[in-house]
């Protein structure tokens, strides 16, 4: 073979080897983009009143438009907009069943919005009727105009309270949980608190007959010896999963068929220290709600299960955020991780979560008081790009306040993200009135 040949033969044979390795790369996935939060994040003002609400805001983003986004607030208040968050319109929510508050916010996946909140047909406080069913109306046109509504739980003479919503992306199906209490802050020893389900197959305009999960039931002093705070959430293949609290312990329930069977043994997610109930300086009352949230990406966490909570392990002056995860549908859990990434002796409270169904970023909402020695709270958002391993914290409020003990603040916030587009929403109070607010959050 001549020199020339060998050459030839070389730079050909050097050629192949560069673009079997250039197809071999191309065939690797590309490394996660660890998401950056803008050097703004602007507040928006969605509504304030007085020393009656608005608080316990919702909110959520539609998957169709992500420029039109839905919120609400107690007792009836509803806003919508149609600029991704910049400026809103507000209105009173109506329905037949009356409206009174624990104001819950979904999209699905076609574009409709759903509102569930409590009842009062009756429209008097602690009437006979107060609190008798689950109310969930709905908006075809991005919150504009709602329906009367329909319902589910009418149990008389049991009350009705804490409803969450879920929708299955794949056939829409619509679940609903919440607590039901014998008689709502009875201390008679004989009435009980349980967690109740339902389920909607066409979009919200009937509902199934509620059926009980929770194997334990509680007191109905909503307190920590009351089972309570149950928030669902749907696994990649239809799972329904949602956990709870009772007892200083968060518990976990499943259904592989749609809300159909359910385990017969709930399990047990972690100890919750503090329990549902703790004190915190300045707050009326809080609470340690659980939030469930399941990752539908084709990601490397597809189907992992995360609930998310806070409480008290640290000590009553050292509240924490927690988030604990299962990769095998729930029947065992990891160590909580601390999510606030502070030192010791400062409060984190009032958590919320919600994981974007495109990336499978989790995303977190909380009040923080780690840059002072007094009541002053900030709102902090965090987020995790690998599962729940590490978090990156950021305070979102552009100023500090200070709440009043006095007045009822509520019981949650909420956060909803889509496609890096992240909306959380929280409630400030101002010598005593309240106001509603958003971020303008773009992790993109």
């Amino acid at each position: 073979m001549t020199k020339n040949h060998q050459t030839v033969s070389t730079r050909a044979a050097t050629l192949s080897f560069c673009l079997l390795i250039t197809l071999l790369a191309c065939q690797r996935k590309a490394a996660p983009i660890v998401p950056q939060l803008p050097a703004e994040a602007p507040n928006i003002r969605i509504d304030q009143g007085g020393f009656v609400g608005p608080c316990e805001p919702s909110i959520a983003i539609s998957p169709e438009d992500p420029n039109r986004v839905v919120a609400g607030a107690i007792l009836d208040r509803v806003y919508f907009s149609e600029d991704g968050g910049k400026t809103w319109e507000k209105n009173r929510l109506q329905s037949p069943y009356g409206v009174y508050g624990d104001p819950v916010i979904l999209a699905d996946f076609t574009g409709r919005f759903y509102y569930a909140h409590l009842s009062n047909p009756g429209g008097s406080s602690f009437g006979e009727n107060w609190l008798d069913r689950i109310v969930v109306q709905r908006s075809e046109d991005g919150g504009k105009t709602w329906s009367e509504g329909a319902f589910t739980g009418l149990r008389p003479p049991h009350d009705q309270d804490k409803h969450w919503l879920a929708a299955d992306p794949r056939n829409h199906h619509l679940y609903i949980t919440w607590t039901e209490f014998d008689k709502y802050d009875s201390r008679d020893p004989k009435d009980h608190s349980r967690i109740l389900f339902s389920k909607s197959v066409d979009g919200g305009l009937n509902w199934s007959d509620a059926i009980v999960l929770s194997q334990l039931e509680g007191d109905c002093l909503d307190g920590d010896q009351t089972t309570e705070g149950a928030v669902p959430a749907v696994g990649p293949n239809g799972e329904v999963y949602v956990a709870w609290s009772y007892n200083e312990k968060i518990y976990f329930d499943r259904s592989l068929d749609g809300g159909i069977t359910w385990l017969q043994e709930d399990i047990v997610v972690s100890d919750q220290p503090g329990g549902w109930n703790f004190d915190i300086p300045g707050i009326y009352r809080c609470n340690g709600m659980p939030i469930t949230v399941a990752d539908l990406t084709d990601g490397p966490h597809r189907g992992t299960i995360y609930v998310n909570w806070s409480d008290q392990r640290n000590g009553v002056d050292d509240t924490d955020i927690w988030l604990s995860a299962s990769k095998d549908g729930g029947q065992s859990w990891s160590k909580p991780v601390r999510v606030n990434d502070d030192g010791p002796g400062r409060q984190q409270f009032f958590t919320w979560m919600d994981i974007d169904p495109i990336t499978g970023i989790l995303y977190f909402v909380f009040y923080d008081r780690r840059a002072y020695d007094d009541d002053r709270t900030d709102v902090y958002l965090a987020w995790s790009a690998d599962g729940g391993k590490s978090f990156t914290n950021r305070r979102i409020s552009e100023q500090p306040f200070v709440p009043t003990k006095s007045v009822f603040f509520g019981d949650y916030n909420d956060i909803s993200a889509y496609d890096g587009h992240v909306r959380p929403i929280w409630t400030r109070m101002e010598e005593g009135s309240m106001s509603v607010w958003t971020a303008l959050v773009e992790m993109r």
